[in-house]
């Protein structure tokens, strides 16, 4: 333990230099407009700032809290859009979209870009204390985890995204399916054969998440809308005078941010699992353990524990991604990625001997998180009513506004007409969808995490030489499944022994 505090000391040493808190302050801004646009996203907006950080002869613990205060940043920002315009302004924040945008809806924007915000701080700050206590302990445990376990994992995510479905689990798994199979369009990695891309040269790299993601979201949202003008509907979005959070929802809401922030940890340090698998399943388990014992919870209508859910575990998540990086040298995320090749840059590798060769680095690193985090707090907090203020555009300026900021980015991406044509048909099928009442989240959900589950199958069924029993043989892949097994029989049994228990007696 004296080793631990001694080490904290030296890293709140270098997090303390008026250079570091200045980095630190600025990356926290860039990260959060970064996650407010869609598109951009965590690695895009920290892949910029490595060539910018090594031609500023930054030293290198100044670069990685810089390049840290980014990634964190856009953890937070991803959900104003959300809230605010159902646009999610990265993977992570789509969960966010699900209770966000109706709270905001029914005139508590403020109220719950406050205590997103809230939550994604609590979520960061236990993955810090993760981070600091447990690093090499779980470090080993998430190397446990082979391409047989990880394919069971994503089984899990998408067993548990049932819970999003309400009374229609029929629907939400044919999105899913869509997701999916959109996610197999473009070129096969392993064999070079094309598939489903219909002789079309752009979609050999398949289509592109930002483009399917404002199709669904944006497009489809800007459609409704319009309808709504078109046949004299009001689609005015009340205001509320009421600013922040009170400390009865904190109470409300606190172990649901605690249960969220602890389970994104734990998944956040998996390599390569990320925030997105995080929030879908902190939100999914949420919703299941709270309707089993509150069957008023309005999930999806707006209930705050849905959105503090998902918020403070893609901010854990996205801070536990920094154990496998710091400690073995594997990314936990796209996004520590691209930090690893900036360390490389300084001939620095990451892994178990970084501890002991550099820890100014890692311990600087681990104290300017905590700072970073206080920092998106108090920057969050009192930004809270300019945010909120984006709702009283007028619908004839809102609507072209959003459209020109989407079509903008999807174009920025690879500079070609194909994505804004791809973008409108998309959002055409995500109105058509939304019109017969089907979830849009496993579908995204499918096409962000079917690329990785198809490439850990394989790599699982090559390692067994195609024998199938490698993914029920380890205890973790057992677990797993007992735990996918368990979220799908045990809430209905639990809602049928509440309803005979509230039935009136004969």
């Amino acid at each position: 333990m004296s080793n631990i505090l001694d080490s904290l000391s030296i890293g709140f040493g270098v997090a303390f230099s008026a250079l570091n808190l200045l980095v630190a302050a600025l990356g926290a801004f860039m990260g959060t407009i970064v996650g407010v646009l869609p598109g951009l996203g965590p690695i895009n907006g920290v892949a910029m700032l490595v060539p910018i950080a090594f031609a500023m002869q930054l030293p290198p613990e100044t670069a990685l809290i810089l390049l840290a205060a980014v990634y964190v940043g856009a953890e937070y920002g991803g959900r104003i859009s959300s809230i605010l315009i159902n646009v999610p302004g990265e993977a992570a924040a789509v969960m966010t979209t699900l209770d966000g945008y109706p709270l905001a809806r029914q005139g508590l924007a403020s109220v719950a870009l406050s205590i997103s915000a809230w939550a994604s701080f609590i979520g960061s700050t236990i993955a810090v204390i993760g981070v600091l206590a447990l690093a090499p302990l779980l470090a080993n445990w998430a190397m446990a985890f082979g391409p047989a376990e990880y394919f069971v994992l994503m089984v899990f995510a998408f067993v548990a995204l049932t819970s999003l479905l309400g009374e229609q689990p029929i629907k939400g798994a044919i999105s899913a399916l869509i997701g999916l199979a959109i996610s197999t369009i473009g070129v096969d990695a392993n064999s070079g054969v094309y598939r489903y891309t219909f002789d079309a040269p752009s979609l050999s790299d398949g289509l592109d998440f930002v483009v399917i993601v404002i199709g669904l979201f944006a497009i489809s949202e800007m459609l409704q809308m319009l309808e709504k003008l078109l046949t004299g509907h009001s689609i005015s979005i009340p205001h509320s005078h009421r600013k922040i959070f009170s400390l009865k929802e904190i109470i409300f809401t606190w172990w649901a941010t605690l249960r969220a922030g602890i389970s994104g940890f734990l998944i956040g340090i998996l390599p390569g699992a990320g925030a997105s698998v995080a929030s879908a399943v902190a939100y999914a388990n949420e919703k299941k353990l709270t309707e089993s014992k509150d069957p008023s919870a309005k999930f999806g209508q707006g209930d705050l524990r849905g959105l503090v859910a998902p918020e403070a575990a893609n901010n854990a998540a996205a801070t536990g991604s920094f154990i496998p990086m710091l400690t073995l040298g594997v990314p936990g995320s796209g996004t520590t990625a691209v930090m690893m090749g900036a360390l490389t840059l300084y001939n620095i590798t990451p892994g178990p001997a970084l501890f002991e060769q550099q820890p100014t680095i890692v311990w600087g690193l681990i104290a300017s998180l905590f700072i970073a985090n206080l920092m998106l707090l108090f920057m969050n907090i009192p930004l809270v009513g300019v945010f909120a203020s984006m709702l009283r555009i007028p619908p004839w300026i809102l609507v072209p506004g959003i459209l020109s900021i989407s079509f903008i980015g999807v174009y920025a991406l690879n500079s070609t007409s194909f994505d804004l044509f791809a973008v409108v048909i998309v959002g055409a099928i995500g109105y058509a969808l939304r019109k017969f009442n089907v979830p849009l989240a496993p579908m995204v959900l499918g096409v962000v995490l079917g690329n990785m589950m198809e490439q850990n199958l394989r790599r699982a069924l090559s390692i067994s030489n195609g024998d199938i029993h490698i993914l029920f043989e380890s205890t973790i892949c057992i677990v797993l499944w007992i735990l996918a097994l368990g979220v799908l029989i045990i809430p209905p049994i639990l809602r049928r022994l509440m309803s005979a228990k509230n039935a009136p007696a004969n």
